[in-house]
């Protein structure tokens, strides 16, 4: 009886569409020998099956403008499949189980790709992984700044400049011209994102190099808690704040909507300090679709719900009601999947404080200060 292929890898992906220029949100099960895609979790027959052998894996794929983390698969005929992951490591992960499958069908040939590496020359001892988890250590790395360029305030960024300095005082290059070359390799991987005119005009090509060693040069990395703001109301400023906190996890879940209680894949980003999980779709689209605010919510594991449709016939169901009593039902793709986004909850609402505007707390402060004056007097 011949054996049935092993899965590696499974999960949500957004693939574009093979005929229209359309990108939906997939199950995509990596297979010993091909990938199949399906509509849903749950169903019993896939969408279609790409074949792994004989074809080409290559990341990152910047063909497509704002999106990020997204990689190309070219199969034997010549034919490119799209994919785009929700986060940086997400995808690095599937690349990197992708190229292991196609070295073992191919019969052990090595897989060589267009790679940003060997076009720059940087040595092969050079970990460009390890190097990024190293520019983010908190004590260590690059340190993210508030930054303010022609009326804009670029939050949880740096300049090129620190980005070269750091590279220097860490012993990864000898001088900065090699710094560079590194540093341009990095945002072209996906681990550098560029922020204002600046910076974006010379990583699309119309600068001598797509790195610039500036101080009015802006970059970030992609999973940090980065966004930019114009000189606004206090309003908007309380609204900003939501973004402010470090991104702790980040993923698709399916989410039931409130008025039709449909299901839907959806993009969530948890963030820390203030709490918040904001939701996106995960097809495009910067701006989140809605937030929930975690500060005093209970979230827990839900083993049935009799008066709404599942989305499917997995129960991994979860659910979260705020402080102000809004019930949200999320399902995980796995039973340690929503054990991880439950703990990951939990610990932010414990830490996350309420968002108040800059100019609430001020007047808060200065209520406290009058108070103690007034205590003060009566006790003279």
């Amino acid at each position: 009886m011949e054996r049935e292929p092993m899965r590696i890898r499974e999960g949500y992906l957004v693939k574009k569409g093979s005929m229209f220029n359309t990108w939906k949100p997939m199950w995509v099960v990596l297979l010993e020998d091909g990938i199949e895609f399906y509509k849903r979790k749950a169903d019993n027959s896939p969408k279609g099956m790409i074949p792994l052998k004989g074809s080409s894996i290559h990341s990152p794929c910047q063909d497509f403008g704002k999106r990020m983390f997204v990689f190309r698969l070219t199969v034997a005929k010549q034919q490119d499949h799209f994919f785009q992951a929700a986060y940086l490591e997400e995808r690095d992960a599937w690349v990197r189980d992708i190229k292991k499958a196609i070295h073992h069908i191919d019969g052990g040939q090595r897989f060589a790709r267009k790679s940003t590496r060997k076009s720059i020359r940087l040595p092969e001892t050079i970990n460009l992984s390890a190097l990024y988890l190293s520019m983010k250590d908190p004590e260590k790395g690059i340190k993210e700044l508030k930054l303010e360029k022609d009326e804009r305030v670029f939050n949880h960024c740096f300049t090129g400049t620190c980005v070269i300095d750091w590279l220097v005082s860490s012993s990864s290059i000898r001088n900065r011209k090699e710094g560079l070359l590194l540093a341009s390799s990095l945002l072209s991987e996906g681990y550098l994102q560029p922020a204002g005119d600046t910076s974006k005009a010379a990583a699309e090509g119309l600068s001598d190099t797509s790195f610039l060693d500036l101080s009015d040069a802006y970059y970030y990395f992609p999973d940090s808690g980065f966004f930019c703001e114009g000189y606004s109301s206090d309003d908007d400023v309380v609204l900003k704040e939501e973004f402010r906190g470090t991104i702790v996890k980040q993923g698709c879940l399916l989410k039931q909507g409130h008025r039709r209680k449909n299901w839907k894949v959806r993009k969530f980003v948890l963030r820390d300090d203030p709490a918040y999980l904001h939701y996106y779709d995960p097809a495009g689209g910067e701006e989140p679709l809605g937030a929930i605010h975690l500060r005093g919510c209970v979230v827990t594991a839900v083993e049935d719900m009799p008066d709404t449709k599942k989305y499917d016939a997995d129960n991994i169901l979860f659910e979260i009601i705020t402080a102000n009593e809004i019930h949200y039902y999320l399902q995980a793709a796995s039973s340690t999947e929503r054990t991880e986004w439950i703990k990951a909850i939990q610990s932010v609402a414990r830490t996350g404080f309420s968002c108040i505007s800059i100019f609430s707390r001020q007047v808060l402060h200065f209520l406290l200060y009058q108070i103690l004056l007034l205590l003060v007097h009566l006790y003279k």
